[in-house]
């Protein structure tokens, strides 16, 4: 761990701002280009839109980064030699919108006060809504661009009105205005996802630049003018909001249906041949590409496909080419098609060409029979489809299955006849550990039933009775969202120290030492923190930095902002991702943080899941493909872990802790729970974090099927499992709601290792569990050591 004594930006800071920029222009998705793209050259820009000055880096909660500062779209288009020519413009925006910011906060304050709720959760996730303005669009310049913003995050969902999925009518007003009055016009998005494009799709050069972390406004520019160009494809199908099935429903406060099952995404629309804005996978260039002599080979339970790419355009650039597979319809009802592998080329020059490969194994493409419990792979013809969307495809070739067979069983605990190992005498400590004198578990079988309690619970204060939620949970790294328990410590065990993601690392930009423990700002970013008074705010600034004083050593950690989840997956490259990992990987190291709390990889199933920017597809196998490239870049730095999330179907915000999923076991098998299966064998993440929902009437961190049965004893997940934070005895049930908080005791039974971030209810429970057999999760000594060792050992490979 590196303790910064400078404010003076630091060399990893400027490489890594560097990198970013460099990948960031193949996560961009260029919709439509009539030449306008590449702009011909700099000079007066007309630029307007509420994200030119206002850009938006990444969303909102866990997933913001505290940066030390970042380019908007103004700035970048400055760097690269424009000169913006609409200041009154963007002035009067400005003053517009932190009017009704103001306004807006006040209110939600006025209402959580109301409610007793506390007023940065109940806040968390809501933005203002977009100002109602009015102001002129002359400018002395033949080029404009229109800036689209649109922020989301964790505790809201999506808007189906105006401001949110749907463009205001000012919006609508202004871009049709701006694209009839000057020579060239181009809409940007500024987007974590879908916004409804209809009222302005006479506008003919539109790009989803999306959300890019610290050099956003540099990266836009750099494609702008040519220096660099988009590459990336969608990994989320467009269509009209009602035109997904699952709008109906979506976001029911008690429970929610999946009714669709598994045809979520392309997947449905592409089966019943609907009409869609934009297809999944699909994205143009600056140049042309043509996908010729498709062929497949099938040997040894592996099918290769490979093709000729050919840059057919004027433009350097790059190409996807992505394979899809029909499957015989038997037993089972299937999609028309799914993705079973893709390729991205190296960049292509002008006429220039190469051969790609993409392989899929056989078994990957069999579908979860819930009659016998497992997978099967059914007989009959199977179609290989090639093309660069999921509706521009040529077929490749076809094979066939002689005979249904079953490519594995779903797996069946026995009962438990393990006798039950009682505390051994014995002084072990952790360096007898560490040195092999003797083994985690030897050292495991001294410890008391309470210390076993403790390392299956966060670190908390005995006097908390929930937590710290300004992000000050660590002692070591302020900022850090926590760490396991340090109660060990007299015996040796250190803490492990936990860091949120996924869009970088998020800790405070600055600390002091106060009798060896890191205080520090405030971790919450965005105008949140509107809710409270002056006066407030700065008690609760006193109060995380409790101690310090303006004489003590100041110490700094600014992080890189790297692109949001969805924007990575767009780049449809694996090793840009796990280039973005090691970056990562490099933070954790030098600010002493062993364990991320990412990536996320739950489906896009809805365009309104609020939290949509932090994951990667409607697809399981870009998204297990990509948290595993991000997991293998981090895991290159000895003692610096990810954490896969939300182990399962976290697919809304709405009532997020108390909301129960309903879906069928096939649907789980095969959409949300595939990219979890992919990441885990291909790249052994050293920790999962649980969801917060229901699924099926039970907590995901209460399923015993799910954590030990599938994760376990299927996938042979050698790591940690934790919650995410206070889904249990620190959760305020309202009256009337349909479904109880998590257990603490329910999670050592399940095998989820540690219940974060931990407070004196959850000591309560597991110790009411372990002494009363009528307690519904009821404990033994055996459960408790299960999941301490577990613990343990990541403490000894990490710490």
């Amino acid at each position: 761990m590196e303790r910064i004594t400078t404010p003076e930006i630091q060399p990893f800071e400027t490489a890594h701002t560097a990198k970013v920029r460099e990948l960031a222009p193949e996560c961009m998705v260029l919709l439509k280009n009539d030449g306008t793209l590449p702009l011909k050259k700099t000079g007066k820009i007309a630029l307007f839109g509420g994200g030119a000055r206002r850009t938006i880096k990444g969303g909102t909660g866990s997933g913001d980064v505290n940066v030390r500062h970042y380019i908007n779209v103004e700035e970048g288009l400055e760097n690269a030699g424009f000169e913006v020519v609409t200041k009154d413009w963007l002035d009067a925006y400005d003053a517009a919108v932190e009017k009704e910011a103001d306004k807006y906060f006040k209110e939600l304050r006025k209402q959580a006060d109301a409610v007793g709720v506390n007023p940065v959760l109940f806040a968390m996730g809501k933005t203002a809504p977009v100002p109602e303005y009015d102001f002129p669009l002359d400018a002395d310049a033949d080029t404009a661009v229109y800036v689209l913003a649109r922020i989301s995050g964790e505790g809201s969902d999506r808007l189906t009105g105006e401001g949110d999925i749907s463009l205001t009518k000012e919006e609508v007003r202004d871009i049709l205005a701006l694209n009839e009055k000057y020579e060239h016009f181009v809409l940007v998005l500024n987007t974590g996802g879908m916004v409804d494009l209809s009222p302005v799709e006479s506008v003919p050069a539109i790009l989803l630049m999306g959300q890019l972390g610290t050099p956003t406004g540099d990266v836009l520019a750099d494609v702008l003018t040519g220096k660099s160009y988009p590459s990336g494809k969608l990994t989320m199908t467009w269509a009209p909001l009602d035109a997904y099935p699952s709008t109906e429903g979506f976001g029911g406060v008690d429970d929610t249906v999946y009714r669709e099952g598994i045809y979520v995404g392309y997947r449905h629309f592409d089966t019943v041949k609907k009409d869609v804005i934009y297809p999944f996978g699909y994205g143009i260039g600056y140049t042309t590409f043509e996908v010729a002599d498709p062929a497949i080979e099938a040997s040894a339970g592996t099918v290769t496909v490979t093709a000729t790419v050919k840059n057919t355009g004027d433009f350097k650039g790059k190409e996807i080419v992505q394979v899809y597979v029909s499957a015989p319809e038997g037993k089972l009802d299937k999609p028309y098609q799914v993705l079973a592998a893709y390729a991205k080329t190296a960049e292509l020059l002008p006429g220039e060409s190469a051969k790609v490969q993409a392989c899929f194994a056989l078994k990957d493409l069999a579908s979860f029979d819930e009659e016998q419990d497992a997978w099967i792979l059914e007989a009959g013809t199977y179609t290989v489809r090639v093309g660069n969307c999921s509706r521009d495809t040529v077929v490749a070739g076809t094979f066939t299955q002689d005979e249904t067979i079953i490519t594995e069983k779903a797996y069946k605990a026995s009962a438990d006849t393990a006798e039950i190992r009682a505390q051994k005498p014995g002084s072990f400590t952790w360096d007898d550990v560490k040195s092999g004198k003797c083994t985690v578990s030897d050292f495991a079988d001294t410890l008391t039933d309470e210390q076993l309690i403790y390392l299956c619970i966060g670190a908390y204060k005995d006097a908390d009775d929930v937590m710290e939620i300004i992000g000050n949970a660590a002692t070591t790294v302020a900022g850090a969202a926590g760490e396991t328990t340090g109660r060990l410590k007299d015996a040796g065990v250190p803490a492990l120290v936990m860091a949120d993601g996924p869009a970088g690392i998020r800790i405070s930009k600055d600390y002091t030492l106060v009798d060896g423990e890191a205080k520090g700002g405030l971790s919450l970013g965005g105008d949140v923190m509107k809710v409270f008074t002056e006066e407030e705010l700065q008690a609760t600034i006193a109060a995380a930095t409790a101690g310090g004083n303006a004489e003590a050593q100041k110490y700094y950690q600014y992080c890189v902002a790297i692109p949001i989840g969805t924007a990575i997956a767009q780049s449809w490259n694996d090793s840009l991702a796990e280039s973005l990992g090691d970056l990562v990987g490099k933070e954790m190291d030098t600010f002493g943080i062993q364990i991320w709390l990412a990536p996320a990889l739950n489906i896009h199933r809805s365009p309104l899941c609020g939290r949509n920017f932090e994951y990667y597809s409607e697809d399981p196998l870009i998204s297990g493909k990509m948290a595993a490239a991000i997991t293998k870049g981090v895991q290159k730095y000895p003692g610096h872990a990810t954490t896969i999330k939300h182990f399962a179907c976290n697919n809304q915000e709405t009532n997020r802790y108390f909301s129960n999923s309903i879906v069928s076991t096939r649907a789980m098998r095969e959409i949300y729970l595939k990219g979890f299966e992919i990441c885990v064998k291909e790249s052994q993440p050293h920790f999962i974090m649980t969801s917060y929902n229901l699924i099926n009437g039970v907590h995901s961190c209460n399923r015993k099927d799910l954590i030990t049965d599938i994760l376990r004893n299927e996938w042979s997940f050698k790591g940690v499992v934790m919650t995410d934070w206070l889904v249990t005895g620190g959760m305020t049930i309202n009256e009337g709601e349909k479904w109880p908080a998590a257990s603490a005791a329910g999670n050592v039974k399940a095998g989820n290792d540690i219940t974060m971030p931990g407070i004196p209810a959850d000591k309560a429970d597991i110790e009411d569990a372990l002494a009363n057999p009528e307690h519904p999760y009821a404990l033994t000594r055996n459960d408790l050591l299960a999941c301490a060792e577990r613990v343990l050992e990541k403490i000894l490979q990490l710490g």
